[in-house]
């Protein structure tokens, strides 16, 4: 049962869910699998394995998350990693950012079937978006469980992250070769690399490691570059 398995995950993470929070990751998984049916939003998956491998999987980044921090989720899709942290977290403040309209539609759905009224959903393209005032150097934290190559989400993310702030990329188990390539990206960026952390998935055999990247100074000018360029030739 989703309940069980998600309040004994926390506990194995080390993580004290806030009342009512149980109830409102029920909501989540419920309306989440009600609307994937046509959407094609995430992998189906029992809600047993959906526990372990979405929301807890997002509630590992808390001990990293600052009290009242201001969080953008680059990439959102189905609101992960950004909304289970809002829901185990309810001070922070959330921007879920998405490229694609029907997934931002549905994510400013859910968030209130969630109980939560107060966060920010935004359409647009994350190289654009950055650009513009109110987004760039902006975050204390940015967060991305997305797909691409750390060197092109570093030049993704890291713009949207304030100086001081941590840009935090959620990888499956070994990412040595990854981190080689971006070291350039780091560094032109204005961050240095903090030491990973790599954690198992409560309930699976499933290590994943999450890249800490912090940020040292406003973000130089030229960066980031238009996708198409920051896809040919990255950092």
């Amino acid at each position: 049962m989703l309940e069980t398995v998600l309040t004994n995950g926390a506990d194995g993470l080390g993580i004290s869910l806030p009342t009512g929070a149980v109830g409102s990751f029920r909501a989540y998984h419920d309306f989440l699998y009600e609307k994937n049916a046509v959407m094609d939003l995430t992998a189906v998956a029992p809600e047993d394995d959906a526990a372990r491998m979405h929301f807890l999987d997002s509630l590992a980044l808390l001990p990293y998350i600052p009290d009242g921090a201001s969080i953008c989720d680059i990439g959102s899709g189905a609101g992960f990693p950004g909304l289970p942290i809002r829901l185990a977290k309810p001070d922070v403040k959330l921007t879920l950012i998405d490229a694609n309209g029907k997934r931002t539609g549905f994510l400013s759905e859910l968030c209130p079937v969630c109980g939560v009224h107060d966060a920010n959903v935004v359409t647009g393209r994350a190289e654009e978006l950055s650009l513009k005032p109110e987004f760039r150097d902006a975050y204390d934290v940015c967060v991305s469980r997305a797909v691409a190559r750390l060197n092109m989400l570093c030049e993704l993310c890291l713009p949207f992250v304030k100086e001081g702030g941590l840009f935090l990329a959620m990888k499956a188990g070994s990412c040595g070769e990854e981190l080689d390539e971006a070291g350039r990206a780091i560094s032109l960026l204005g961050a240095h690399l903090e030491p990973m952390v790599t954690y198992p998935i409560p309930g699976t055999k499933l290590t994943r490691t999450l890249i800490r990247i912090r940020k040292d100074g406003p973000t130089p000018k030229g960066y980031p570059r238009r996708f198409a360029k920051i896809k040919a030739k990255p950092l």
